[in-house]
């Protein structure tokens, strides 16, 4: 028992000392500005804040996001009509359906759905 636990601190120590010469051996870095600043998907994060911000790329997102969660709710369903013959289960699956097909047909008409 007492081998094992020397064999652990011995790995402990060996562990260490490699991670401390590995820390002075590479000491070399290249600081610039490019590697220094944050990466905020193509905004650069020292502008203005209230800089002008595309309406169209917002309502693309918001668009995304809708279509995005209607999937994840369908996946459920999906997976529950294999196993569910329940007749109240496939109206409300068909309810559900409806309500997302009238919305995007709603958005058709708006024109939020136009990214030309």
């Amino acid at each position: 028992m007492l081998s094992i636990f020397f064999y652990v601190y011995f790995l402990l120590i060996l562990n260490m000392i490699l991670l401390f010469i590995g820390s002075l051996i590479s000491k070399q870095s290249h600081k610039d500005r490019e590697k220094n600043s944050p990466f905020e998907c193509g905004f650069d994060p020292s502008s203005n804040t209230r800089s002008p911000f595309s309406m169209r790329f917002f309502l693309l997102v918001i668009i995304f996001l809708i279509f995005d969660m209607e999937i994840i709710l369908l996946l459920p369903l999906i997976m529950n009509i294999i196993n569910t013959s329940s007749y109240w289960f496939m109206i409300s699956t068909i309810l559900f359906l409806l309500i997302l097909l009238l919305g995007l047909y709603h958005e058709w008409n708006q024109g939020s759905l136009n990214w030309l």
